[in-house]
């Protein structure tokens, strides 16, 4: 049997949990928006369109925040065509997706809906075909109360209040040369600049993001982040991070090890940021937003599923709809571990996707909607972690991957939430044969009790929800956990994901 020992005390506070860790990403791609979100037809559609079982599913879930609309769909779209009356609105060709895009839903559809499910608009301009005016235009729309041409155009176009927007994507993926308007660090990082100089002009309150590297993959990564930063240290207040991973050729054991691939990227982002920082010998830190993670078979999307063709415009078609097993979720939630890891400079997260593509809510048009695996980890850690992210000072066995190398077997998280005295524990269990007992050490704690613990596994690691069985998959309660004289002991099983609620 595998075993682990940690220790638990809020004075190994890594840094506070931002609940813009909790984020996500609603893109104009496949069935996101039609048919995931909006979908008037739908026995369950609200007088607006959008879908009632939905928005009941994403308050569960605890989304903080929601960037939109993209993602690779921003750098080809014209903001004007998402407002004014829908019966105007031009229906556009997506380059990125190669679809027809309705505008049916737009900017104030979309922020009618964030209101109802309680999040906040984490908004991208578009500096891939367009550039620094229309992004003052965009802005000067939104956050302005009234008295200029394009405020007083949202005010007749229903918004009376200004959508006081905080959060800005400056593009998106610009290192990509897949994304339209592809640019190098050096050029990216003087619009960037120019852009972020601008819109603080006409509104200095707002926050920016800059574009890192759109994987650690990219040959131009770490020289990339360098550069933009070297032209925008002064003007944005992130830099993005976008990760996303999948299981190639049966290799489980790597797959299960990708939070250390994400806790390399984030140290490695950090490091380069910290060097611009000493090199302009400013006082400033820029901060982390990873607006894009995910478990994604890409390989599939590329090999199967990618439209081509000058007649072939579908509107809404099924892209990017992952099935997700308890294999992808431990990996998942260990993703999500890694996030609280370091909180201390990564301060805003977006999940993508929110709803049908890569995301943990499924639809079925005029049917039901449904949790994939990936929804349990996100709901209850977004639930429970509260107040600081701790550092646990893990002893863990070790065990040997074909792509990362050597990792530990047990893999954890804590956060301590000193208003309320609540603590959550977060562990992933890799190994694919063997359970593992962990010892938790909480004396520090003084006195804690159980409240819950919660793990996520099966016997098939690849069993997953679908429209046949939606509930095939779900967490139980882990009845092995105890605490007695300051210790909690319990047991994980292989290939799993637990959570502990202590108080």
């Amino acid at each position: 049997m595998v075993s682990a020992r940690l220790t638990i005390d809020p004075q190994f506070a890594v840094g506070p949990v931002n609940p813009r860790l909790f984020g996500s990403f609603v893109e104009h791609l496949g069935r996101c928006v039609y048919d995931g979100i909006y979908e008037p037809a739908h026995p369950k559609a609200d007088a607006s369109g959008f879908r009632t079982d939905v928005m009941e599913l994403v308050k569960e879930l605890g989304v903080s925040a929601i960037r939109y609309p993209g993602g690779n769909f921003v750098s080809g779209f014209r903001w004007e065509d998402s407002v004014g009356p829908r019966d105007q609105r031009p229906r556009r060709l997506d380059l990125a997706w190669h679809s027809t895009e309705t505008n049916e839903v737009g900017l104030h559809e979309f922020s009618s809906w964030l209101e109802k499910v309680g999040s906040e608009l984490m908004l991208a301009v578009n500096l891939g075909t367009r550039g620094t005016e229309e992004a003052l235009d965009l802005l000067e729309y939104t956050n302005i109360r009234s008295g200029t041409e394009l405020s007083e155009r949202r005010v007749a176009n229903g918004r009376a209040e200004p959508f006081r927007i905080k959060m800005w994507c400056l593009g998106n993926e610009m290192d990509g040369p897949w994304q339209l308007g592809h640019r190098s660090a050096d050029d990216y990082g003087k619009i960037a600049s120019r852009t972020a100089k601008a819109m603080r002009q006409l509104d200095p309150s707002v926050e920016l993001v800059v574009c890192g590297s759109s994987s650690a993959q990219m040959p131009t990564f770490g020289e990339w982040e360098r550069v933009v930063l070297t032209h925008s240290y002064d003007d944005v207040d992130y830099i993005s991070c976008h990760a996303y991973y999948e299981e190639k050729n049966g290799d489980l054991g790597s797959f299960l090890a990708s939070a250390s691939n994400m806790d390399h990227f984030i140290e490695s982002v950090v490091a380069t940021a910290d060097h611009v920082k000493a090199v302009k010998g400013s006082s400033k830190t820029i901060n982390i937003s990873f607006d894009e993670w995910n478990v994604w078979y890409i390989q599939r999307f590329e090999q199967i599923e990618k439209i081509e063709g000058i007649d072939n415009w579908p509107t809404a078609p099924r892209l990017l709809e992952d099935a997700y097993s308890v294999a992808d979720a431990v990996v998942f939630g260990n993703l999500l571990m890694s996030l609280l890891k370091h909180a201390d400079r990564v301060t805003s997260a977006s999940l993508a996707q929110l709803v049908n593509v890569i995301a943990p809510i499924m639809t079925e048009p005029g049917g039901p909607a449904w949790k994939q695996t990936t929804f349990f980890p996100f709901a209850l850690t977004s639930k429970l972690a509260k107040g600081n992210a701790l550092e646990v000072k893990l002893e863990a066995e070790t065990y040997a991957t074909e792509v990362y190398g050597v990792v530990p077997l047990i893999d954890a998280v804590a956060t301590h939430d000193a208003d309320t005295g609540s603590t959550s524990v977060f562990l992933v269990n890799r190994s694919q044969t063997e359970e593992a007992t962990v010892t938790i050490d909480v004396t520090a704690l003084r006195g804690v009790i159980v409240l819950d613990a919660q793990t996520l596994s099966d016997d098939d690691v690849y069993a997953k929800n679908t429209l046949d069985q939606p509930d095939r998959v779900g967490l139980s309660r882990n009845k092995s956990v105890a605490v007695r004289d300051g210790i909690v002991e319990l047991t994980l099983p292989p290939v799993s994901w637990t959570s502990v609620n202590l108080g």
